[in-house]
Protein backbone atom coordinates (compact mmCIF):
# COMPACT_ATOMS: atom_id res chain seq x y z
CA UNK A 1 0.00 0.00 0.00
CA UNK A 2 3.09 2.33 -0.47
CA UNK A 3 2.82 5.60 -2.45
CA UNK A 4 5.51 7.07 -5.09
CA UNK A 5 4.65 10.47 -4.18
CA UNK A 6 2.38 10.76 -1.46
CA UNK A 7 0.45 14.09 -0.83
CA UNK A 8 0.75 15.81 1.97
CA UNK A 9 -2.99 16.99 3.04
CA UNK A 10 -3.04 19.40 5.96
CA UNK A 11 -6.23 18.66 7.10
CA UNK A 12 -8.90 18.16 9.82
CA UNK A 13 -11.52 15.49 9.48
CA UNK A 14 -14.54 13.51 11.18
CA UNK A 15 -16.22 10.17 10.86
CA UNK A 16 -19.26 9.04 12.18
CA UNK A 17 -22.36 7.33 12.79
CA UNK A 18 -25.94 8.45 13.25
CA UNK A 19 -27.14 5.97 16.05
CA UNK A 20 -30.38 7.13 15.55
CA UNK A 21 -31.03 6.22 11.72
CA UNK A 22 -27.24 4.47 10.73
CA UNK A 23 -26.38 7.22 8.83
CA UNK A 24 -22.72 7.32 8.12
CA UNK A 25 -20.22 10.28 7.25
CA UNK A 26 -17.33 11.85 6.74
CA UNK A 27 -16.40 15.97 7.45
CA UNK A 28 -13.22 17.47 6.20
CA UNK A 29 -11.70 20.97 5.96
CA UNK A 30 -7.89 21.68 4.42
CA UNK A 31 -5.01 24.39 2.67
CA UNK A 32 -5.92 21.87 -0.44
CA UNK A 33 -7.64 22.19 -3.41
CA UNK A 34 -10.83 20.14 -3.46
CA UNK A 35 -10.14 18.33 -0.29
CA UNK A 36 -13.55 16.54 -0.61
CA UNK A 37 -12.73 14.80 -3.84
CA UNK A 38 -9.74 12.96 -2.16
CA UNK A 39 -10.16 12.42 1.55
CA UNK A 40 -13.57 11.35 2.08
CA UNK A 41 -15.09 7.65 1.12
CA UNK A 42 -18.34 5.87 2.54
CA UNK A 43 -21.11 3.07 1.99
CA UNK A 44 -24.28 2.86 3.28
CA UNK A 45 -24.55 0.03 5.85
CA UNK A 46 -21.14 -0.64 5.62
CA UNK A 47 -18.82 2.30 6.62
CA UNK A 48 -17.20 5.65 6.21
CA UNK A 49 -13.51 6.21 6.21
CA UNK A 50 -10.79 9.68 5.87
CA UNK A 51 -7.74 9.25 4.51
CA UNK A 52 -4.83 12.22 4.83
CA UNK A 53 -1.46 13.43 5.44
CA UNK A 54 0.87 11.57 2.71
CA UNK A 55 -2.71 10.61 1.14
CA UNK A 56 -3.39 7.02 -0.06
CA UNK A 57 -6.43 6.48 -1.67
CA UNK A 58 -6.58 2.48 -1.22
CA UNK A 59 -7.33 3.09 2.70
CA UNK A 60 -10.57 3.85 0.89
CA UNK A 61 -10.99 1.45 -1.30
CA UNK A 62 -9.58 -1.19 0.62
CA UNK A 63 -11.18 -0.24 3.70
CA UNK A 64 -14.55 -0.02 2.42
CA UNK A 65 -14.33 -3.63 1.00
CA UNK A 66 -12.99 -5.27 4.57
CA UNK A 67 -15.71 -3.18 5.92
CA UNK A 68 -18.20 -5.04 3.19
CA UNK A 69 -16.97 -8.13 4.37
CA UNK A 70 -17.16 -8.03 7.98
CA UNK A 71 -14.20 -6.70 9.30
CA UNK A 72 -14.40 -4.32 12.11
CA UNK A 73 -12.74 -0.96 11.81
CA UNK A 74 -10.22 -1.57 14.01
CA UNK A 75 -9.86 -4.63 12.19
CA UNK A 76 -9.29 -3.25 9.02
CA UNK A 77 -7.18 -0.16 9.98
CA UNK A 78 -4.72 -2.89 11.60
CA UNK A 79 -4.46 -4.79 8.78
CA UNK A 80 -3.74 -1.97 6.39
CA UNK A 81 -1.64 -0.36 8.38
CA UNK A 82 0.32 -3.22 8.53
CA UNK A 83 0.79 -3.69 5.33
CA UNK A 84 1.75 -0.43 4.46
CA UNK A 85 5.56 0.26 4.02
CA UNK A 86 4.47 4.27 4.50
CA UNK A 87 2.17 3.74 6.99
CA UNK A 88 4.16 6.82 9.32
CA UNK A 89 3.18 9.03 6.90
CA UNK A 90 -0.38 8.68 7.18
CA UNK A 91 -3.19 9.44 8.93
CA UNK A 92 -6.90 7.54 8.69
CA UNK A 93 -10.33 7.19 10.20
CA UNK A 94 -12.65 4.54 10.12
CA UNK A 95 -16.21 3.87 11.13
CA UNK A 96 -17.83 1.02 10.81
CA UNK A 97 -21.85 0.27 10.53
CA UNK A 98 -22.08 -0.44 13.84
CA UNK A 99 -20.64 2.37 14.89
CA UNK A 100 -17.14 1.46 16.09
CA UNK A 101 -14.59 3.93 15.20
CA UNK A 102 -11.04 3.54 15.18
CA UNK A 103 -8.29 5.92 14.35
CA UNK A 104 -4.00 6.20 13.47
CA UNK A 105 -1.42 9.18 12.94
CA UNK A 106 1.50 7.96 11.98
CA UNK A 107 4.75 9.33 13.74
CA UNK A 108 6.15 10.92 10.55
CA UNK A 109 3.09 13.34 10.35
CA UNK A 110 3.65 16.74 10.67
CA UNK A 111 2.75 18.20 14.00
CA UNK A 112 0.50 19.02 15.27
CA UNK A 113 -1.28 15.99 14.14
CA UNK A 114 -3.32 13.58 16.69
CA UNK A 115 -6.69 11.93 16.98
CA UNK A 116 -9.59 11.26 19.28
CA UNK A 117 -12.17 8.15 19.13
CA UNK A 118 -15.56 8.32 21.03
CA UNK A 119 -18.69 6.70 21.20
CA UNK A 120 -19.47 6.40 17.06
CA UNK A 121 -16.70 8.92 15.68
CA UNK A 122 -13.24 9.86 15.54
CA UNK A 123 -11.66 13.17 14.60
CA UNK A 124 -8.53 14.04 13.62
CA UNK A 125 -5.56 16.66 11.79
CA UNK A 126 -2.31 17.17 11.10
CA UNK A 127 -0.54 20.59 10.73
CA UNK A 128 -2.82 22.01 13.02
CA UNK A 129 -2.03 25.02 15.36
CA UNK A 130 -2.67 22.69 18.14
CA UNK A 131 -4.70 19.64 19.79
CA UNK A 132 -7.51 22.28 20.76
CA UNK A 133 -8.48 21.98 17.02
CA UNK A 134 -9.45 18.09 17.26
CA UNK A 135 -10.57 18.93 21.12
CA UNK A 136 -13.07 21.21 20.07
CA UNK A 137 -14.39 19.04 17.08
CA UNK A 138 -14.87 16.31 19.15
CA UNK A 139 -16.64 18.21 22.15
CA UNK A 140 -19.37 19.61 19.91
CA UNK A 141 -19.96 16.60 17.83
CA UNK A 142 -21.22 14.77 20.89
CA UNK A 143 -23.14 17.49 22.31
CA UNK A 144 -24.35 19.17 19.40
CA UNK A 145 -28.21 17.57 18.08
CA UNK A 146 -29.58 17.32 14.75
CA UNK A 147 -29.03 15.09 11.29
CA UNK A 148 -25.21 13.97 11.44
CA UNK A 149 -24.32 16.31 8.37
CA UNK A 150 -25.14 19.12 10.47
CA UNK A 151 -23.33 18.03 13.13
CA UNK A 152 -20.30 16.97 10.96
CA UNK A 153 -20.00 19.92 9.48
CA UNK A 154 -20.43 22.50 13.39
CA UNK A 155 -17.77 19.50 14.56
CA UNK A 156 -15.76 21.27 11.45
CA UNK A 157 -16.71 24.83 12.32
CA UNK A 158 -15.59 24.17 16.26
CA UNK A 159 -11.77 23.14 14.76
CA UNK A 160 -11.80 25.81 12.77
CA UNK A 161 -12.60 28.41 15.93
CA UNK A 162 -9.73 26.45 17.92
CA UNK A 163 -6.92 27.15 15.60
CA UNK A 164 -7.20 24.50 12.34
CA UNK A 165 -5.05 24.24 10.27
CA UNK A 166 -1.83 26.49 10.89
CA UNK A 167 -1.45 27.11 7.08
CA UNK A 168 -5.19 28.25 6.83
CA UNK A 169 -8.26 27.39 4.79
CA UNK A 170 -8.93 26.18 1.27
CA UNK A 171 -11.67 23.22 0.82
CA UNK A 172 -14.17 21.65 2.83
CA UNK A 173 -15.94 18.87 2.35
CA UNK A 174 -19.65 17.00 3.87
CA UNK A 175 -20.66 13.42 2.80
CA UNK A 176 -23.56 11.55 3.99
CA UNK A 177 -24.55 8.14 2.99
CA UNK A 178 -27.81 6.38 3.50
CA UNK A 179 -29.32 3.50 1.45
CA UNK A 180 -31.61 4.60 -0.98
CA UNK A 181 -30.84 8.48 0.64
CA UNK A 182 -29.59 10.17 -2.96
CA UNK A 183 -31.65 11.66 -5.16
CA UNK A 184 -34.82 9.86 -6.59
CA UNK A 185 -33.51 6.99 -4.37
CA UNK A 186 -31.07 5.37 -6.93
CA UNK A 187 -27.53 6.44 -5.05
CA UNK A 188 -26.81 6.18 -0.89
CA UNK A 189 -25.14 9.78 -1.07
CA UNK A 190 -27.67 11.93 1.05
CA UNK A 191 -25.34 14.58 1.47
CA UNK A 192 -22.43 15.36 -0.72
CA UNK A 193 -21.30 18.76 -1.14
CA UNK A 194 -17.90 19.68 -1.40
CA UNK A 195 -16.44 23.55 -1.47
CA UNK A 196 -13.80 23.56 -3.42
CA UNK A 197 -11.46 26.42 -3.43
CA UNK A 198 -12.76 29.76 -0.79
CA UNK A 199 -11.14 32.00 1.46
CA UNK A 200 -13.71 30.62 4.08
CA UNK A 201 -15.05 27.27 3.12
CA UNK A 202 -16.21 25.64 6.09
CA UNK A 203 -18.58 29.24 6.22
CA UNK A 204 -19.38 28.31 2.63
CA UNK A 205 -20.38 24.54 3.63
CA UNK A 206 -22.36 25.70 5.94
CA UNK A 207 -24.91 27.96 3.21
CA UNK A 208 -24.78 24.83 1.03
CA UNK A 209 -25.84 22.99 3.81
CA UNK A 210 -28.60 24.82 4.64
CA UNK A 211 -30.27 24.97 1.13
CA UNK A 212 -29.63 21.05 0.95
CA UNK A 213 -32.51 21.51 3.55
CA UNK A 214 -34.64 23.92 1.89
CA UNK A 215 -34.86 21.40 -1.11
CA UNK A 216 -35.04 18.09 0.91
CA UNK A 217 -37.84 16.16 1.24
CA UNK A 218 -40.86 17.09 4.08
CA UNK A 219 -40.08 16.14 7.39
CA UNK A 220 -43.97 15.33 9.12
CA UNK A 221 -42.91 18.43 11.76
CA UNK A 222 -42.68 20.61 8.33
CA UNK A 223 -46.29 20.04 7.40
CA UNK A 224 -48.97 22.44 8.64
CA UNK A 225 -52.80 22.73 7.71
CA UNK A 226 -53.33 25.52 4.68
CA UNK A 227 -55.68 27.93 6.04
CA UNK A 228 -57.82 30.71 4.16
CA UNK A 229 -55.67 32.93 5.93
CA UNK A 230 -52.10 31.27 4.38
CA UNK A 231 -53.70 30.72 1.03
CA UNK A 232 -54.52 34.80 0.66
CA UNK A 233 -50.73 35.13 1.56
CA UNK A 234 -49.59 32.48 -1.14
CA UNK A 235 -51.98 34.25 -3.12
CA UNK A 236 -50.27 37.02 -2.39
CA UNK A 237 -46.58 35.39 -2.89
CA UNK A 238 -47.96 34.23 -6.65
CA UNK A 239 -49.09 38.00 -7.94
CA UNK A 240 -45.59 38.98 -6.28
CA UNK A 241 -44.02 36.44 -8.19
CA UNK A 242 -45.24 37.49 -11.63
CA UNK A 243 -48.67 35.56 -11.71
CA UNK A 244 -51.16 39.08 -11.66
CA UNK A 245 -54.08 36.41 -13.11
CA UNK A 246 -54.30 35.22 -9.81
CA UNK A 247 -56.56 36.52 -7.56
CA UNK A 248 -56.09 36.89 -3.66
CA UNK A 249 -59.27 34.95 -2.24
CA UNK A 250 -58.79 32.86 0.23
CA UNK A 251 -59.87 29.43 -1.90
CA UNK A 252 -57.17 27.41 -3.08
CA UNK A 253 -58.85 27.01 -6.57
CA UNK A 254 -57.52 25.39 -9.54
CA UNK A 255 -55.45 28.54 -10.66
CA UNK A 256 -53.90 28.92 -7.74
CA UNK A 257 -52.57 25.52 -7.12
CA UNK A 258 -51.42 25.29 -10.65
CA UNK A 259 -49.43 28.59 -10.14
CA UNK A 260 -48.03 27.56 -7.06
CA UNK A 261 -46.77 23.79 -8.01
CA UNK A 262 -45.39 25.77 -11.22
CA UNK A 263 -43.37 28.03 -8.36
CA UNK A 264 -42.18 25.02 -6.83
CA UNK A 265 -40.70 23.77 -9.79
CA UNK A 266 -39.20 27.01 -10.87
CA UNK A 267 -37.86 27.50 -7.30
CA UNK A 268 -36.40 23.57 -6.86
CA UNK A 269 -38.70 22.96 -4.11
CA UNK A 270 -41.04 20.17 -5.61
CA UNK A 271 -39.53 17.62 -2.62
CA UNK A 272 -41.69 19.80 -0.19
CA UNK A 273 -44.74 19.76 -2.31
CA UNK A 274 -48.12 18.57 -1.18
CA UNK A 275 -51.47 18.41 -1.62
CA UNK A 276 -53.49 19.18 1.18
CA UNK A 277 -50.84 20.43 3.32
CA UNK A 278 -48.23 23.51 2.81
CA UNK A 279 -44.82 22.75 3.76
CA UNK A 280 -43.71 25.52 6.49
CA UNK A 281 -40.03 25.64 5.47
CA UNK A 282 -41.23 26.27 1.54
CA UNK A 283 -43.23 28.85 3.08
CA UNK A 284 -40.98 30.31 4.65
CA UNK A 285 -38.38 30.77 2.04
CA UNK A 286 -41.58 31.78 -0.04
CA UNK A 287 -42.03 34.74 2.08
CA UNK A 288 -38.88 35.69 2.84
CA UNK A 289 -38.46 35.94 -1.23
CA UNK A 290 -41.39 37.24 -2.80
CA UNK A 291 -43.29 39.39 0.25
Amino acid sequence: MSANRPIRLSTFSIVARDAHNGDLGVAVQSKFLAVGSLVPWAKAGVGAIATQSALNAAYGIEGLRLLANGWSAAEALNHMVSMDSDADLRQVLIVDAAGRAAAFTGAKCYEWAGHIVGEGYACAGNILVSRDTVEAMARTFETTDGPLAHRLVAALAAGQAAGGDRRGQQSAAVLVVRTAGGYAARTDRYVDLRVDDHPQPIVELQRLLKLHHLYSQSAPEDLIERSEAICRELQMILRNAGRQDIQVTGQFDGATRQALLDLYNMENLEDRWHERLIDKVALEYLRNKFL
